[in-house]
């Protein structure tokens, strides 16, 4: 007997079980013939998949991309999937398995763009596996035929373990290869909706994560933290609306106005191409020589020559955007801005000698520093300040704006703080965040946009292709720590490394396939600023980018007479290095463009003639800029005290116990970090007290890893410490150094036994030489600490040193 039930239509089926080609018809078949979980799926992916496309006949967007409509972007048409199988790359994706997933796709996201938390792993309680999961049974000895025989080629764990580890090592950076970062937040003092639509501005209190690597220039990845070199400072938001890279440097010029001539100002800064020397260092003839020539180097050479070079912490040094950038606002209106970054710590350097020192004794100071300074919850602050100002001003300064080898007086345009920046947590992994993360100065955001200046220009190209050979491809956005927090969403594809598994068949845009997504998002998104453009094609630069002296004299002038004789005292010792004199006599002859004092100076240092002036390119006369303070050291003393300060307690038999522990307590209980130094380590018997035990020998930790000394009471360790030429020496240097002393009771005779003197060379008494009675101990640390919060007391200086 013949069924009522109706069959279901099978037309068309087999183009269903097809990729290729389809009826004319886009009605779907009601069935494929089986009836199951996998055949519904995939007869509902086509039928919503031609819905979609059909949902979007053309791409009105096409109207928009020409004439004046151009200028105002339109969000692009986009339509909603309703059913998530139309945009499925397979009909099986949800066919769950320990490794597929849960088999439910997350629309509109990608589960990349998230925290660290992620990418973490760690092995605790867990057997050691090869890189494909397989447990190893033995770690200690490689397969061999027989106790005694050859190693064999099937040794597969082996050979997975050496080929890694030949391969782990990457291509340095360039330039900045010797860094440490740290991870924080920003956090906005007030809504600046008025200058800048960017998102981290966008109300006071918003908190947004930062991820900061502070950097040498020239070395090499191994070289020392304390070289003189410029110092970089760069900074990634991860904002809601991607990631903004400020990638800039503890001085706020730089030695080129071009980026036409940056490999060449590397190339004659590196080793020398024929002997590979020397290291981390400009004192020697190429740099010399190309900088002889290039008097736009001259106001940066001031700052390099300056105790900037050498700053005391990272957590002690400025940063600065060093270009002119600018802000825009939702209403599309700008204004130029330069970014400055102002430690809370204050600004403190080193002094040349120390910095030398410290090279030998501990090449990773600034590492050290930072990292244990994070580690005890002394945590690093930075205030962030806008410098603003108005095109109008600018035409008006007597210098280009997009002259990157100028700054903008604070005089001229006031500093205007916006927030301050957090360092709080260490790295994990310092090769995985440290070193795989990159900074582009082309990673902005909507709010910010570039100038016209030509070294950020070039910038904008080379820090993007430099991550591409050193990360190993394109795709270096997906290492974790550089991915942003802000939803990715691109037809980009593929490539070396490829992490990210993008679902469905579309990568091009306009399409209707997936609906028209990703779509661009119009106003809301970036927009550049329509800056209007002038002018012929012409390889030049503008007039006022001819005149290279006058900022140069403006921080010779602001800088404070011991300033100024580090900077002295700085040429003396590059140029000494220096084997070809005219290269000397050419330095001379353009520092007289900046001051005759200096160069005079210079030249008797040097054993030189005062050579005739270098002729200047400008034949407009100098500007005349007034002293500007903010351009010294000095000028921000800052606000942390004694806060993680180290100080030296010298310890030996005898000392007097119960005063060490006293000094150690008071110095501790306003965040100094006290260490018990001795000659040798061990437990030392004490005149009153229980025992002591030295922490860290003077061998071990010599005088240059210390901001101040203390010698307590003791008699039998002031005989033992005095037969030590290592405590001697300790001594001397403090003193040499400029740092502060404190001598209790007999420990005066140490001081004493060194030539530590406590008068200045006037007669005057030295005010970071403390001496007092051990009756009078906590008036004299309350002294000591004074004199430590100050740093260092210059005025003892002399050169050559008298002790």
């Amino acid at each position: 007997m013949a069924s009522n039930k109706k069959t279901p239509s099978t037309d068309g089926a087999g183009s269903i079980l097809s990729s290729m080609s389809g009826p004319s018809d886009s009605n779907a078949p009601h069935s494929l013939g089986a009836d199951n979980d996998v055949t519904r799926a995939l007869l509902q992916k086509t039928a919503a998949s031609q819905q979609l496309a059909a949902a979007m006949a053309v791409n009105p967007k096409e109207d928009g991309q020409y004439g004046e409509a151009a200028r105002r972007p339109a969000e692009g048409v986009h339509v909603a999937t309703g059913e998530a199988l139309a945009t499925a790359s397979t009909a099986g994706e949800t066919t769950a398995s320990a490794k597929t997933g849960a088999g439910q796709p997350a629309l509109g996201e990608n589960a990349r763009n998230a925290s660290l938390d992620g990418a973490r792993s760690d092995d605790s309680g867990c057997v050691l596996t090869t890189n494909q999961g397989v447990p190893v049974g033995d770690n200690q000895n490689s397969l061999k035929a027989g106790l005694r025989g050859p190693t064999l080629m099937e040794d597969f764990i082996l050979r997975e373990k050496l080929t890694h580890f030949d391969h782990e090592r990457i291509p340095e950076r360039v330039v900045h290869a010797r860094g440490s970062a740290a991870h924080g937040y920003f956090e906005c003092y007030k809504e600046q909706s008025k200058l800048t639509r960017a998102a981290l501005f966008a109300k006071a209190g918003k908190r947004t994560p930062v991820f900061v690597r502070f950097s040498t220039v020239a070395g090499e990845r191994g070289s020392t933290d304390t070289a003189r070199d410029v110092r970089g400072f760069a900074v990634k938001f991860y904002t809601d609306e991607g990631n903004w890279d400020l990638v800039g440097n503890n001085i706020p010029v730089f030695f080129i106005q071009d980026a036409m001539k940056f490999p060449d100002l590397i190339h004659a800064v590196k080793p020398e191409p024929h002997n590979g020397m020397p290291q981390a260092a400009s004192a020697h003839d190429t740099f010399w020589d190309f900088a002889s020539l290039s008097p736009e180097i001259t106001h940066m050479l001031m700052w390099a020559m300056s105790d900037r070079a050498i700053p005391r912490s990272y957590r002690m040094m400025q940063g600065f955007g060093v270009h002119t950038f600018r802000l825009v606002n939702a209403k599309g209106q700008s204004v130029f801005c330069k970014f400055h970054w102002s430690p809370m710590a204050g600004t403190h350097s080193l002094v040349w000698d120390e910095a030398v020192k410290i090279s030998g004794a501990d090449s990773d100071f600034h590492r050290r520093d930072l990292w244990e300074a994070i580690e005890c919850g002394a945590y690093p602050e930075y205030e962030l300040a806008f410098q603003v100002f108005t095109e109008a001003q600018a035409e008006a300064f007597p210098f280009d704006v997009l002259d990157p080898t100028k700054l903008i007086p604070e005089e001229l345009v006031p500093l205007v703080p916006v927030g301050k920046m957090v360092l709080n947590r260490n790295p994990d992994n310092f090769f995985a965040e440290t070193e795989q993360v990159a900074f582009c100065t082309a990673h902005i955001v909507p709010g910010i946009d570039f100038s016209n200046d030509p070294l950020l220009q070039g910038r904008i190209h080379s820090y993007v292709d430099t991550q591409i050979t050193r990360l190993g491809g394109a795709n270096f956005h997906e290492i974790p720590i550089n991915a942003p927090l802000a939803p990715l969403h691109n037809n980009q594809r593929d490539g070396i490394h490829r992490q990210a598994i993008n679902r469905g068949r579309v990568a091009y845009e306009p399409n209707s396939l997936a609906g028209g997504c990703p779509f661009q998002a119009g106003a809301k998104g970036f927009n550049s600023f329509p800056a209007a453009a002038e002018g012929d094609n012409v390889r030049g630069k503008p007039e006022k980018f001819a005149e290279h002296y006058g900022q140069a004299r403006l921080f010779w002038i602001s800088q404070t007479p011991i300033e100024q004789d580090h900077i002295v005292r700085a040429f003396r010792f590059e140029l000494s290095k220096v084997q070809t004199v005219v290269i000397r006599q050419r330095i001379v002859a353009m520092l007289r463009n900046v001051d005759e004092t200096l160069a005079q100076d210079l030249a008797d240092a040097l054993g030189l003639a005062l050579p005739p002036v270098m002729p200047r390119a400008s034949l407009q006369p100098l500007p005349a800029y007034a002293p500007s303070p903010a351009l010294s050291l000095f000028f921000r003393p800052g606000k942390t005290g004694i806060h993680t300060l180290r100080v030296a307690i010298l310890v030996g038999p005898g000392s007097d116990g119960a005063q060490v522990r006293n000094i150690y307590a008071a110095l501790l209980s306003d965040g100094a970090v006290p260490r018990l130094v001795g000659s040798q380590l061990g437990r030392v018997d004490t005149s009153g007290g229980a025992p002591l035990d030295v922490e860290i020998s003077l061998e071990a930790g010599p005088s240059v890893l210390f901001d101040a000394v203390v010698v307590p009471d003791g008699q039998g360790a002031v005989q033992q410490l005095g037969d030590d030429a290592n405590a001697l020496d300790f001594l001397r240097l403090q003193y040499r150094h400029c740092k502060p002393l404190l001598a209790i009771g007999s420990g005066k005779g140490l001081l004493d036994k060194a030539g530590v003197p406590a008068a200045l060379p006037d007669g005057k008494p030295d005010p970071a030489v403390i001496v007092a009675p051990s009756s009078d101990v906590v008036k004299a640390v309350a002294a000591f600490k004074k004199a430590l919060a100050a740093h260092r007391a210059f005025v003892r200086e002399t050169d050559p040193p008298r002790v």
